[in-house]
Formats: C-alpha cells, sequence, structure tokens
C-alpha cells in the first residue's frame, strides 16, 4: 500500500497536483461542468432573439465567408425592466420567501433548541423524525395538504364537526396555503442548521449568565441568540433562497393571483416559448439572489475579522 500511495504521489507530482489540489480540483471541476458552463449557456441565450425555429433563438455568432458577426440583444433585460409583470412577480416572490423564511425561523427555532437540548437516544429520535419526510416524494407531500386545506378537507371537516365554523374556510388556492406550503417542506433545512448550531452550544455560558443573575429571557436575548446567529443566518438562506424560485407549490396550492417568478419563467419557457426573454428572467433572478448574499457574506467576514 505505501508503495502504490508513493507511486501515485509520484504521477501527481509530475502533474503538477498535490493532494490537497486535487481535493480542491474536484468540487471546482463538479461547479465548473454543472453550475458555471449552464449559466454561460443561459446568459448566451438571454442574448440572442427569438424565433421561430428549433432551437427558438437565433444564433450570437453568424458567419458571412470570411467575416463573424455578433449580435449581442439586450432587449430581452429591457424588456423586464419595462414591463411590470416581472417587477411585480419578483417583487411577490421576494416577499413571499422572506414571509415564509421568518415562519420557518419562528416555528424551527424552539424545535431546534429543544432537539439540542434533548438527552440521547430522545436525540437521535427526533433528528430522524425531521429528516423523516425527505424519504417520500416532496410532490406527494405538496398534494397531500391539497386535503387538508380544500373546502371539504380535514381541517374544515375537523372544525365545522367541532362546532367551531358553520361554513368552510377557503384556504387553498391562496397566499395562507403558500406560505403553509413553502414552510412545510423548507422547516427541515431550518431546523439542522440551527441544531448543528445550538448542539456545540457551552452551557457554562447559561451557568454564568445565571449566576449573574440574568433571566432566562435576558439570556437567550444576550448569550443563546448571538452565538446562534451563524445557524440562523445558514438557515434563513436556505429557506429564503429557494423558495423565491419555487414553482411547484404556488401551482398546486396557490391562487391565479399568486404569480411567484418560478411560474412567469415556466411560461416563458413552455407557453410562450420565448427562450430568450425566459433566460434573461433566469439571469436577472440570480443576480437578485446573488447580490444580497454576497454583502451579507462580506459583512459577516467583516464581524468576524473585528472579533
Amino acid at each position: 500500500m505505501t508503495g502504490a500511495r508513493r507511486v501515485t504521489e509520484s504521477a501527481l507530482g509530475r502533474l503538477g497536483l498535490s493532494g490537497r489540489a486535487l481535493v480542491v480540483a474536484v468540487p471546482l471541476v463538479w461547479l465548473l461542468v454543472f453550475f458555471l458552463i449552464p449559466f454561460l449557456v443561459v446568459a448566451k441565450i438571454s442574448l440572442s432573439e427569438v424565433t421561430i425555429a428549433r432551437p427558438p433563438y437565433l444564433p450570437l455568432l453568424e458567419w458571412d465567408g470570411l467575416r463573424a458577426t455578433l449580435n449581442l440583444n439586450f432587449e430581452n433585460y429591457a424588456y423586464l425592466w419595462n414591463d411590470p409583470l416581472y417587477g411585480n412577480a419578483y417583487l411577490f416572490s421576494v416577499r413571499v420567501a422572506f414571509v415564509s423564511a421568518t415562519l420557518a425561523l419562528l416555528i424551527g427555532f424552539p424545535m431546534a433548541y429543544y432537539i439540542a437540548r434533548s438527552p440521547e437516544p430522545r436525540r437521535t429520535l427526533l433528528l430522524t423524525a425531521v429528516i423523516l419526510p425527505f424519504w417520500t416524494s416532496f410532490l406527494l407531500r405538496v398534494y397531500a395538504w391539497q386535503g387538508f386545506l380544500r373546502s371539504n378537507g380535514v381541517i374544515n371537516n375537523t372544525l365545522i364537526s367541532l362546532g367551531i365554523i358553520d361554513t368552510p374556510i377557503v384556504m387553498l388556492q391562496t397566499d395562507f396555503a403558500v406560505y403553509i406550503g413553502i414552510v412545510y417542506t423548507y422547516l427541515p433545512f431550518m431546523i439542522l442548521p440551527l441544531y448543528a448550531n445550538l448542539v456545540k452550544l457551552d452551557d457554562s455560558l447559561l451557568e454564568a449568565s445565571a449566576d449573574l443573575g440574568g433571566r432566562p429571557v435576558a439570556t437567550f436575548f444576550y448569550v443563546t441568540l448571538p452565538l446562534s446567529m451563524p445557524g440562523i443566518i445558514a438557515g434563513f438562506m436556505l429557506v429564503f433562497v429557494p423558495a423565491i424560485g419555487e414553482f411547484v407549490i404556488p401551482e398546486l396550492l396557490g391562487g391565479p393571483n399568486t404569480l411567484m417568478i418560478g411560474r412567469v419563467l415556466w411560461n416563458e419557457f413552455f407557453a410562450n416559448r420565448d427562450w430568450p426573454v425566459a433566460s434573461a428572467v433566469a439571469i436577472a433572478m440570480l443576480v437578485v439572489l446573488v447580490v444580497p448574499i454576497m454583502a451579507l457574506r462580506s459583512a459577516q467576514a467583516r464581524a468576524e475579522e473585528k472579533r
């Protein structure tokens, strides 16, 4: 084994690669193949013009004998800016994602804290319960909420049988149903980062706060909450980012007025067959997501440097 390892290291050395460089190269190649190249393809399509052909867009580079002509069309981005439909869809998607992530934080933080403070084997059982929904189909879980929220569904039938209400409450095909679906679906993505952060919380800090006369509420706001901020930010981003581009949940649980950017993107690609505009929508959505995340990461890095 030692000889084989030396031969491998020698071969890597001749290629100019060390073991550490090889470990870093694997995810870099993965990101290059499955992120950067598709992004460049979408960016190229966004600068093209729509046409009735297959594929339904004109090439950027045209050859005319010995002369090459590069045609870049920025009208797709101007169209997004001038048409209020896309701006309203972006704003509505950001609002839905922000509210959903906030609700998931309010629900998930107590759950994560309880799991982190629980002894074994209860902690393992609770974590299994959090992960258990991933073992079933995402689509089936969203469909199941239709059975709960419809007028003759489980919730309305239960409330009517208990005499709490006389007529069914309209819940399906509303923004309320969309919030429920997103929070339910992405709640584990909030709980798990919070748990990973809270389980490492030093109990001696809580004891020191109590010894100094700090009440439980003050200890939470001055000790527990600041120390759990990395988990809060990670969980919030894991819910907020995918919720902006969500398509399935608004389509199955939302109404006709629930126009999120994911539905707009689907309509442009498959209904209108306008791939350049659809690609421009995707690029603009990526910019809307990446710029705040980069700013947040920069603020975090500066805060860590001050510490």
